[in-house]
């Protein structure tokens, strides 16, 4: 009697439950963690808010905006010369352009004609620009020489400058000053500090 008793309170108690591995602790522990509250996720769609980024795509901070006397011509010209591509042009009814945007290598250049009844002019009305357009390019010399053949004149002969640049100038026909460089040389402030010194004594006068 007190056998079967025995193995009845032996059948009647609950299996002993193992512990649960490491892994599996971590697991658990992990996908709580993970697990976003009821509501979060939208809560935290609406604080965030869209980047403006305010700068068309393909502009720099800043940009070159020429004013010409005849920007369609200029456009045509300026493909010739410096290989720039034309990117749109928005003409007024009397056929002159508001808005010209062409791209020179990586970067934008805007135009307009000249409109004097509005006090915009060109450099042929002022008589000069007071503005350098600086292009760097692989072969100074060969866009140099591109660029006289489409019609520009020597502003200041290409040569290997003192600052490192082989530099030169050209003038289109419309009245802008181009420069043209290529990097030949890296140099230091101080190196540029002595070769400047040795190429001012050299000039005639010193």
């Amino acid at each position: 009697m007190a056998r079967s008793k025995a193995k009845s309170r032996a059948k009647a108690k609950p299996a002993r439950r193992h512990a649960p591995s490491r892994k599996t602790a971590a697991k658990k522990a992990a996908s709580k963690k993970a697990a976003p509250k009821r509501g979060a996720a939208y809560r935290s769609a609406a604080k965030a808010k869209p980047k403006k980024k305010g700068i068309p795509e393909g502009f720099g901070t800043v940009t070159a905006h020429l004013i010409v006397e005849g920007v369609a011509d200029a456009m045509d010209f300026y493909k010739r010369a410096f290989g720039a591509e034309e990117l749109g042009r928005m003409p007024m009814p009397d056929g002159r352009l508001m808005h010209g945007l062409m791209k020179l290598g990586d970067t934008m250049v805007m135009l307009v004609d000249a409109f004097e009844d509005y006090g915009v002019k060109g450099p042929k009305a002022l008589g000069g620009s007071t503005v350098t357009l600086h292009v760097y390019v692989p072969d100074a010399d060969e866009a140099f020489q591109q660029a006289l053949d489409a019609g520009c004149t020597v502003a200041m002969p290409i040569a290997d400058m003192f600052w490192g640049d082989r530099y030169g100038k050209v003038k289109d026909p419309f009245g802008h000053e181009w420069s043209i460089a290529t990097k030949i040389r890296d140099m230091t402030p101080e190196e540029m500090e002595e070769a400047q010194k040795a190429a001012f004594a050299q000039q005639p006068g010193r």
